[in-house]
């Protein structure tokens, strides 16, 4: 017969397993500090003892560090999507920043069709909460909250959908976005027009959101992407014809 005797799970096990679950679901991220020892074994119910023997575990497996004097934080678990060779050439080449673009709005659009579905009431509670700190810091015209807060705002969504795998990879992916390598965010907040139109793109989003509306959200989500991309797209031409404008400029004067 295929059945074997059931054995009592250590509580270490257990401790590994909840620890685990809060890493792929995103709730503890990469960097994060762990509770002190005292207050984590408390907070588990477990002997310290046995939390000791499930971080000792975890740092083996490569889910945990612990940094000398400082605590136990989470490993990076996320790392780079790409290889830095191939991160630089992204950076490089305008064709590779539309693809992003053009995944993003792929992906992005099925997130936010989840989200309306499948968001808890919370996950809508913090998207709505994000979509006011936006509305204020576009009232302040604070372009960098305003970057930030656009980005934050993208996350939760995901996060909002419940699929782990594209939750880490798309946290990954807008690591990337913000160190820059695919494009300035603050530059695409620098127009008052452009501002406003992208303001108007994610209330958009978030009405069809709370109103738990998924083909009105994928529909928000593909029409703002679409937008950012036609935005680049001019900026790039804009800056390319200031760079010739520049050129012949010092060329008359050295002439003159």
């Amino acid at each position: 017969m295929p059945f074997q005797k059931v054995e009592p799970e250590k509580l270490s096990h257990s401790v590994i397993r909840q620890i685990e679950r809060l890493i792929l679901q995103g709730i503890l991220r990469p960097g994060e500090r762990l509770p002190a020892e005292r207050d984590l074994a408390d907070k588990l119910g477990v002997s310290r003892p046995s939390l000791r023997e499930a971080l000792a575990d975890l740092q083996v497996a490569g889910l945990l560090v612990a940094r000398p004097g400082a605590g136990v934080f989470v490993a990076d678990v996320l790392g780079s999507a790409f290889s830095p060779a191939l991160t630089r050439l992204f950076a490089s080449h305008d064709d590779a920043v539309f693809d992003y673009l053009d995944f993003r709005r792929d992906l992005e659009a099925l997130a936010a069709e989840r989200a309306a579905r499948l968001g808890s009431d919370t996950d809508l509670k913090v998207i709505d909460t994000l979509f006011r700190r936006m509305e204020a810091a576009h009232g302040k015209r604070n372009l960098a909250d305003e970057a930030a807060l656009d980005a934050e705002f993208h996350m939760a969504i995901i996060e909002a959908s419940h699929n782990v795998v594209m939750l880490h990879m798309m946290r990954s992916m807008f690591e990337l976005l913000r160190e820059g390598v695919f494009y300035n965010r603050q530059v695409m907040f620098r127009q008052r027009t452009t501002r406003e139109s992208l303001l108007d793109q994610h209330r958009a989003i978030h009405v069809a959101l709370l109103a738990r509306d998924p083909a009105g959200a994928r529909a928000a989500v593909e029409a703002h992407m679409d937008f950012v991309r036609a935005a680049l797209a001019d900026q790039i031409k804009a800056d390319r014809n200031e760079a010739v404008a520049r050129l012949r400029f010092d060329h008359e004067q050295e002439r003159g």
